[in-house]
C-alpha cells in the first residue's frame, strides 16, 4: 500500500542527509526511484548535504505545473519518489503528490522544513501536516548555541535576528550578509545569537 510521508526537522538536521540515503538505498535493489527538489541550497538539479554527499535531481520550480514531470515519472516506470526541500512546494503540488500516491500506488517521501524564519509553517508543509500519512520529525535536531534543542531557524541579517523578510530564501546556510542560524525558542525570542 503505498505512503505519503513527510520527514521534517530544523535546518542542519539532517533532512538532505536522510533523503538521500533513502534514495540511494533504494536504489541499490531497485531502479524505479526518482529523486525530486523543490530548491536546493546548490545549483538546479542536485540534492547536496551539508556533510558532502549528493546527487542528481529533477529541479522543481515551486508553483510549476506537475502534469509534465508526473507523465515523465509514469514514462520511467516510478513506484517510489523521494523529494527534498518540499516545503517550498505549494499546495496544490502537494495534493498532486497524494493523488500521485491514492490513484496510482506511488510512495512519495517528503523531507523538507516545518517552519520559517518568523516561525510561520510554510504552505507545502502545512498541507503535508494535514494530507500526509505520517509526519515525523527527525530524532537528530540541532542545538542552540546554549546546548538546548533548536527549534527556531533564525535568519541573521546583517548580525541582527530577522523579524520580517520575505519568506522564501534560497541558498546556503552561510551566505554573505544574511545567514540561518539554530536557536532555541528563549534565544530566537530575545534575538541572541550567542553568549
Amino acid at each position: 500500500m503505498a505512503e505519503l510521508t513527510f520527514t521534517y526537522g530544523t535546518m542542519a538536521a539532517g533532512k538532505s542527509t536522510l533523503a538521500l540515503q533513502l534514495c540511494w538505498q533504494l536504489r541499490e535493489g531497485r531502479s524505479d526511484v526518482a529523486l525530486w527538489t523543490f530548491g536546493d541550497r546548490s545549483a538546479e538539479g542536485m540534492v547536496t548535504s551539508r556533510i558532502g554527499i549528493e546527487a542528481e535531481a529533477e529541479a522543481i520550480e515551486p508553483h510549476a505545473d506537475l502534469a509534465g514531470p508526473i507523465e515523465q515519472l509514469f514514462s520511467d516506470n516510478i513506484r517510489v519518489l523521494v523529494i527534498d526541500e518540499v516545503q517550498f512546494a505549494s499546495v496544490e503540488q502537494i495534493d498532486a503528490l497524494a493523488r500521485l500516491v491514492d490513484d496510482h500506488g506511488i510512495d512519495v517521501h517528503a523531507f523538507g522544513l516545518s517552519a520559517d524564519f518568523l516561525l510561520n509553517i510554510f504552505p507545502g508543509s502545512a498541507r503535508l501536516f494535514s494530507v500526509a500519512d505520517w509526519a515525523h520529525e527527525l530524532p537528530l535536531t540541532s542545538s542552540c548555541w546554549c546546548g538546548r534543542k533548536g527549534r527556531c531557524n533564525a535568519r541573521v541579517v546583517n548580525g541582527v535576528v530577522a523579524r520580517e523578510g520575505d519568506q522564501f530564501f534560497f541558498g546556503n546556510v552561510h551566505e554573505g550578509e544574511v545567514y540561518y542560524q539554530v536557536l532555541c525558542r528563549t534565544h530566537y525570542r530575545l534575538g541572541q545569537l550567542g553568549a
